[in-house]
């Protein structure tokens, strides 16, 4: 195929959980061009992706999009997320080759399907994106090549400059380990109580001397302000993630040690390959199994709270004192 279409148009973590597929596709089929349609919101990071030659922003306007996609010609289409309106999109484009999960009642409008089961939630995400590349590369007698971490990287002389600009505007040590924690969520995902989060961070405090950078996007900057009030530590400062998606994940670059729930962020550590404490909701849609980075395994630990009805979706009664019991271990690990 000359022109092919991948659509992750839904949200930031999603998207990069497509990462590993959008590798494989390009390293198995380089002289192919891979244009992906997203929403603007991931717009700017997908245009730093090494593996897309172009990038369609999703208008959410149907008829406008579909204009859009029927001016490229594309030969075929992956649709990592399939809802009615991607469907009917690639249809009404009429993209010859159409691949889809065959999870949903209109697969119909698809002319080849895999069946995943995705909501059994039996393995990651991004395992599951690159089950669907599987299939379309064998479908198309092409040898398969494995991707490598990380996904995304930035040369050392960027990460420097990040570095001496992050040092310059938060008062940051360069000789001191960076954990970045980001306390919000965008998604759909529910949160680490305050004091939980101000718990966890003192008792790291209390053993590594390192600096802690309190990550806040549009509308998290009042929440991340009071959890540094409540943390009271000279060595913790408020990042405000007001100059974009791309420098934004320069940022994270930098880390040492990434916290957070499960969120978008998080999934950008993953593709750095940073490490990373996830935690999640413990119910099958939400588990840290389906929802994990991509990060190297041995790079993330995760917790998630009693998997019963009544605390299955609620953080808050995660023990921190438990969790710390493997959290420092960890970050001797990682750190030493």
């Amino acid at each position: 195929m000359k022109k092919l279409l991948v659509i992750r148009n839904d949200k930031l973590g999603d998207f990069m959980l497509a990462w590993p597929a959008f590798a494989m596709l390009k390293q198995s089929m380089p002289d192919t061009k891979l244009v992906a349609l997203v929403p603007s919101y991931t717009a700017q990071i997908a245009k730093v992706c090494p593996y897309l030659d172009e990038v369609i922003i999703d208008t959410k306007e149907l008829g406008e999009t579909i204009l859009e996609v029927k001016k490229y010609q594309f030969d075929g289409v992956i649709s990592f997320f399939s809802n009615f309106d991607n469907a009917k999109l690639v249809w009404k484009a009429k993209i010859p080759y159409r691949l889809a999960p065959a999870t949903k009642l209109f697969q119909f409008l698809y002319n080849h399907r895999l069946t995943q089961r995705r909501s059994h939630s039996k393995k990651a995400e991004f395992e599951y994106n690159l089950d669907l590349a599987r299939e379309f590369l064998r479908q198309q007698n092409i040898t398969i090549v494995e991707p490598q971490r990380p996904y995304l990287s930035f040369d050392e002389i960027s990460l420097q400059q990040q570095k001496d600009k992050l040092s310059s505007q938060l008062k940051l040590d360069q000789n001191k380990k960076w954990l970045f924690v980001h306390s919000s969520t965008g998604g759909s995902a529910n949160s680490l109580s305050l004091q939980q989060y101000t718990d966890l961070v003192k008792a790291i405090l209390a053993h590594y001397d390192c600096q802690v950078i309190l990550t806040a996007g549009p509308n998290e900057g009042e929440k991340a302000n009071s959890l540094a009030t409540q943390i009271n530590d000279e060595r913790v400062v408020v990042y405000d993630k007001n100059e974009g998606m791309v420098d934004f994940s320069c940022s994270l670059a930098c880390s040492d040690l990434f916290i957070s729930g499960s969120t978008g962020p998080l999934h950008i550590c993953g593709a750095l390959d940073i490490p990373t404490i996830g935690f999640y909701p413990s119910n099958r849609s939400a588990s840290p199994i389906r929802w994990q980075p991509t990060n190297n395994p041995n790079n993330h630990i995760s917790f998630c709270p009693p998997a019963t009805k009544e605390t299955e979706k609620d953080l808050t009664v995660i023990s921190i004192p438990a969790a710390l019991d493997t959290i420092l271990p960890f970050i001797k690990k990682i750190w030493q």
